[in-house]
């Protein structure tokens, strides 16, 4: 599971740094300044969890290897997919019903957190 944690958070990282330079550079003056805002705030959750990822990944790789952590892995990549993508998306076209689903990604992201906590209280 760690090396299958390594590689989604090696491809998050990529990907957060990528879409932050395009943003960065890309879209500052194609965007307007509340669509930009959308924007970085998709990159900014993309990245905190993406480095959240990689604790949980060091975790992993020292043996401790728990379902809830494990399910902390899955929970933190949909939540990048799911809310930083809809942001992602929102930012780009302004198709604002894309903002509904952001909150089932940040519900993914509250229930990795959790299970991170749980798998902490286990290793107790």
């Amino acid at each position: 599971m760690a090396s299958i944690s390594l590689v989604l958070t090696s491809i998050f990282g990529f990907l957060a740094v990528a879409l932050g330079a395009f943003g960065a550079h890309g879209l500052k003056d194609k965007l307007s300044p509340e669509m930009m805002a959308v924007y970085h705030t998709a990159v900014q959750y993309h990245f905190f969890h993406t480095l959240a990822l990689l604790g949980v990944t060091v975790l992993l790789a020292q043996g401790l290897s728990h379902g809830a952590l494990k399910a902390t892995v899955w929970l933190f990549t949909l939540g990048i997919v799911i809310f930083s993508g809809s942001l992602y998306a929102l930012a780009i076209t302004e198709i604002r019903v894309l903002g509904a689903i952001t909150p089932i990604g940040g519900t993914l992201f509250l229930i990795g957190w959790l299970c991170l906590a749980v798998a902490g209280w286990k290793a107790l």
